[in-house]
């Protein structure tokens, strides 16, 4: 129970730290920094709709079309970005440039599995650092 809840969070740490890269990299990628809340709201639901869309589409694409399972993951990142932006007080928005649309999904998809890459390590890390002083 545990690691699903230390992997829950990392998960949600780690679209944060995408979500937060897309806005600091591409122009039209913003996030409503005055309304905390918000900014909360629209990570929790990219993070449950990421969880749930990856394995879905990759179940579809494995049974009807394998060539695509390659990009399952930036296409589940559109898809999570395109829902969290309509959803109004979510606190983000993605406007001009255009090209904004196509290059966020694939800042957020690279940035976030980078993250859920790295971030256990330093758990891991620190855990280990503590066990051997404590």
């Amino acid at each position: 129970m545990i690691n699903f809840v230390l992997r829950a969070v990392i998960f949600v740490i780690s679209a944060a730290v995408g979500l937060i890269v897309a806005d600091l990299v591409l122009p039209g990628f913003h996030i409503e920094w005055s309304n905390w809340w918000g900014f909360v709201l629209a990570v929790v639901i990219f993070a449950v709709l990421q969880s749930v869309l990856t394995p879905w589409a990759a179940t579809v694409a494995r049974r009807n079309a394998p060539a695509l399972l390659g990009g399952i993951g930036i296409v589940s990142t559109f898809v999570a970005l395109v829902i969290v932006v309509l959803i109004p007080g979510a606190g983000l928005t993605i406007g001009a440039p255009w090209w904004t649309w196509i290059v966020a999904p694939m800042v957020v998809w690279i940035v976030t599995a980078l993250a859920t890459w790295f971030l256990p390590a330093l758990f891991i890390k620190k855990k280990v650092e503590e066990r051997r002083q404590g």
